[in-house]
């Protein structure tokens, strides 16, 4: 495959984002599209594996800024058949797709001299490799939720094999440094000033080639890997809430840095309390008595002592009042508030003297008929 063909591919189609596409997007889509295509999940699957390699080498360039660049700046001369160098009164001349790679316009080495060295990296040694991101979910009852927890968590992950220590290789034995891409794990292809890489096929971009392989791991050096470990879930965390903990992921290789462990918090709801957003809320009945008349209420809190509000005379159902502070924690440590709905109870079985002054009540306020107004409104007075 001759250099214009790799210059002519396009990588932006290749991760499916547009021209403009910021670095964040990029690298957003193609962690997304290698963990669909990698290898490990799709064993077996050739085609997966060729997407993969064709991902992993649109990254390679797209994901570093120069060699984007060029390589945008190689496309657009592509684009364009050819170019003109030099200018009035100095004799312009022009580049065909033969003089890119041959060089032979005045003897020089062509746009190699330009772009020499685009997309190579040859010679290098096989580059650590991050660890995969890890998900799992955890349950938290109301409490734990507004005041944070520390919580255990059992993960299941790919690690160093512990037999063969992440070698691939089995005990006694060692593997050998790959002679196609020499220990680098990738290899170039193409011709002239264009040489792309690619994951190299024999080693699969591990830079070495085991020919014993351990009999846990089957030569792939990583292994299913068990642990427990004591995650801090953060105050005031909400329910479907999902929490990312940097570094907790499965372990990298070659020294790369380990992934990410997303967390997904359920909470279970509280008997009493419910919560709006930093805010808990409560209901709390109160004598019909006490919604005329007016007085001092008392109410619970949650986790803590009961708190006094004052209910104003004349309180219908439904009115709501706040108590500054007592509600769930926020990130800057400080609390939201607690949310008090007033329901006012009306006595199912009223008897003796209750009854009696009830009574009197209503004689008392038969002329403030309460819903005059509603009537009045829906004849149109």
């Amino acid at each position: 495959m001759s250099g214009k063909d790799f210059v002519e591919k396009d990588y932006y189609k290749v991760l499916g984002v547009p021209k403009d596409a910021t670095a964040t997007e990029i690298k957003k889509t193609y962690r997304k599209l290698a963990r669909e295509f990698h290898p490990d999940a799709n064993k077996g699957d050739a085609k997966a594996e060729e997407r993969f390699k064709d991902i992993s080498e649109a990254y390679d360039v797209l994901s570093d800024e120069k060699r984007r660049k060029e390589y945008d700046e190689a496309r657009s001369l592509f684009a364009n058949g050819g170019f003109r160098a030099g200018g009035p009164g100095t004799g312009s001349y022009s580049f065909d797709f033969g003089d890119l790679f041959s060089g032979s316009q005045g003897g020089g080495g062509g746009i190699g001299d330009v772009f020499g060295g685009l997309f190579n990296r040859g010679g290098r040694q096989a580059q650590p490799r991050r660890g995969a991101d890890v998900e799992t979910e955890v349950t938290l009852s109301f409490e734990e939720a507004v005041d944070g927890a520390t919580v255990p968590l059992r993960m299941t992950s790919q690690a160093p094999c512990r037999v063969c220590n992440g070698t691939g290789a089995k005990s006694g034995t060692t593997p050998r440094v790959c002679p196609t891409c020499v220990g680098a794990g990738t290899v170039s292809r193409g011709q002239g000033a264009f040489a792309l890489s690619e994951p190299c096929k024999d080693c699969k971009g591990r830079g070495m080639i085991v020919d014993d392989p351990c009999t846990d791991c089957h030569g792939s050096g990583r292994a299913s890997s068990a642990r427990t470990m004591q995650v801090r879930i953060p105050a005031g965390v909400q329910d479907a809430q999902r929490i990312r903990l940097k570094g907790k992921g499965a372990q990298g290789e070659r020294g790369g840095q380990p992934g990410d462990l997303y967390v997904t918090v359920h909470v279970d709801a509280h008997p009493v309390f419910g919560r709006k957003g930093d805010n808990l809320t409560v209901t709390v009945p109160v004598t019909f008595p006490e919604a005329a008349l007016g007085g001092t209420i008392e109410v619970p809190t949650l986790g803590g002592p009961a708190v006094k509000l004052k209910l104003p005379p004349g309180s219908a159902n439904g009115l709501t009042m706040r108590a500054r502070g007592k509600g769930a924690t926020r990130k800057d440590g400080t609390r939201g508030d607690l949310l008090v709905t007033v329901e006012v109870v009306v006595p199912q079985h009223v008897t003796g003297d209750a009854l009696s002054a009830l009574e009197q009540y209503r004689e008392a306020t038969a002329s403030d008929d309460p819903r005059a107004a509603l009537f009045r409104a829906a004849k149109g007075a």
